[in-house]
C-alpha cells in the first residue's frame, strides 16, 4: 500500500497539544470496485461501503487528526492496553460503543485489520459479558473488557470496549479501519458499556463535557479532526447555532424543512434527524430524498447510485435545511461527489435513501458546518466550516 504524508494544520489550543501526522490511501469503494463487487454490494448497502449508518439494535483540550479517506470515510488512531496495541477507529456520533477486532475473531475482516490480544496487555480485564451491535451495513458480536485507552494526549483508565470474536459478511472486509468509537449517549450503548465520553468527564479528561468535529475536504484543505473538551475557532467563520437535542441516544435534533429554489422538497411538516459523523452521504426516506435527486438533476446510473454531470455543478442549485430556525444551504460543491473509475472522474450525488424515517446528516452536511456536540448542554452546534 503506497501511502501520502499530509501536513497536519493545528492551532494551539492548550498548554500540552499532541499533534499527529495525517496519512491518505485508497478507499473501499475502488478496492470494491477492482475486485467487481461494488454493483453488488451497493444492491445490498445503497450507501458508500465503510460508511455506517443507522446505529445500534488536569484538565485538557485533546485534538484527534482523522484520516479523510475520499471525503467517504474519517478516522483516528487509539491504542489500548500495556504496552499499547494500535487500531485506527471511525469516531462515531451514531453509535456509543468502543470495539476492535480481536485475536478471538479469524474471520476475514478481523485477519485484514489489526486484532487485539488481552494476554499482550498487563492492565486487561475481562467481565465476561457478550455483546453484540447490528449498524446498518454491517454488524459484531463479541465480549467486554476494560483497558487503558489512550488517545491525542489522554489516558483513560480501564475504558470498557469489545473485542470482536465475528464480524458477519464482508462490509468490513475493506475497510481500512480497524474499528469503531461511538460518541453518542450512553442509552445507546450496547450491553450498558460505559462509553468513552462519558470516562473522559467522569476521569475529569477534558475541561468542558463537549467535543466537536471538523471534516476536511478531499484535495483541499487538511486537518480532519475531533476536538474533545472544546473546540477550533480556525475550523469555522461566523456565528455558531445552537439546537436542541430532542432525543438523548444518538444526537437526534429537529428539521424544519429542507427546500430548494425556495420550494419544499421535504419535511414540510418538521422530521426528526441525527448529526452522524460515521455515515458519509446525507440520508433520508425513499420518497423525500428522490424529490432532491430530481430538483438538483440527479441520474440513477449502473451501480444503483444518483449520478450528476460534473460540468453542470456551477449552476445547480442550493438544497435549504432549516434548522431550529436557521437555514443551512448545501451548495453544489457540497452535494456532488467527486469519483474516478479507471482514470474516469465521475460525480456523484452525496443524498441517499433509505428505508427509515429518521434522516441522517452524515459527511456531506458535517464538511460543510463545523459540528459542536455539547453533551452538558444536550445540544448541537453547527458554524460554517472553513
Amino acid at each position: 500500500m503506497k501511502w501520502i504524508l499530509l501536513a497536519l494544520v493545528c492551532v494551539q489550543l492548550s498548554d500540552a497539544l499532541i499533534r499527529v501526522p495525517l496519512y491518505k490511501g485508497k478507499s473501499a469503494r475502488d478496492a470494491l470496485r477492482e475486485k467487481g463487487l461494488l454493483k453488488d454490494f451497493l444492491q445490498k448497502h445503497p450507501f458508500d461501503p465503510c460508511s455506517k449508518y443507522g446505529g445500534v439494535s488536569g484538565s485538557l483540550e485533546s485534538k484527534e487528526p482523522m484520516i479523510n479517506y475520499l471525503d467517504m470515510s474519517y478516522y483516528g488512531a487509539i491504542s489500548l492496553g500495556n504496552p499499547p496495541q494500535s487500531f485506527t477507529v471511525i469516531f462515531d456520533t451514531g453509535s456509543s460503543n468502543l470495539w476492535v477486532p480481536s485475536v478471538y475473531c479469524n474471520q476475514q475482516p478481523c485477519m485484514n485489520h489489526h486484532r487485539f490480544n488481552p494476554s499482550l496487555s498487563s492492565t486487561y480485564k475481562s467481565n465476561g459479558q457478550s455483546l453484540s451491535i447490528m449498524y446498518g451495513t454491517g454488524s459484531m458480536t463479541g465480549i467486554l473488557g476494560y483497558d487503558t485507552l489512550r488517545l491525542s494526549n489522554i489516558a483513560v483508565n480501564q475504558q470498557e470496549f469489545g473485542l470482536s470474536k465475528t464480524e458477519p459478511g464482508s462490509f468490513f472486509t475493506y475497510c481500512k479501519f480497524d474499528g469503531i468509537l461511538g460518541l453518542g449517549y450512553a442509552s445507546l450503548a450496547a450491553s450498558g458499556a460505559t462509553t468513552v465520553f462519558n470516562n473522559m468527564v467522569s476521569q475529569n479528561l477534558v475541561p468542558e463535557s463537549l467535543f466537536s468535529v471538523y471534516l476536511s475536504r478531499e484535495g483541499g484543505h487538511s486537518g480532519s479532526e475531533v476536538v474533545f473538551g472544546g473546540l477550533d475557532s480556525s475550523h469555522y467563520t461566523g456565528s455558531i447555532y445552537w439546537v436542541p437535542v430532542t432525543r438523548e441516544a444518538y444526537w437526534q435534533i429537529q428539521i424544519d424543512r429542507v427546500t430548494v429554489n425556495g420550494q419544499i422538497v421535504a419535511c414540510s411538516y418538521g422530521c426528526p434527524a441525527i448529526v452522524d459523523t460515521g455515515t458519509s452521504l446525507l440520508v433520508g426516506p425513499s420518497s423525500p430524498i428522490n424529490n432532491i435527486q430530481q430538483s438538483i438533476g440527479a441520474m440513477e446510473n449502473y451501480y444503483g447510485e444518483y449520478s450528476i454531470n460534473c460540468n453542470d455543478i456551477s449552476s445547480m442549485p442550493n438544497v435549504v435545511f432549516t434548522i431550529n430556525g436557521y437555514d443551512f444551504p448545501l451548495p453544489a460543491s457540497a452535494y456532488a461527489l467527486k469519483q474516478s473509475d479507471g482514470g474516469q472522474e465521475y460525480c456523484m450525488s452525496g443524498f441517499g435513501a433509505s428505508g427509515q424515517s429518521l434522516w441522517i446528516l452524515g459527511d456531506v452536511f458535517i464538511r460543510e458546518y463545523y459540528s459542536i456536540f455539547d453533551m452538558g448542554n444536550n445540544r448541537v452546534g453547527l458554524a460554517k466550516a472553513v
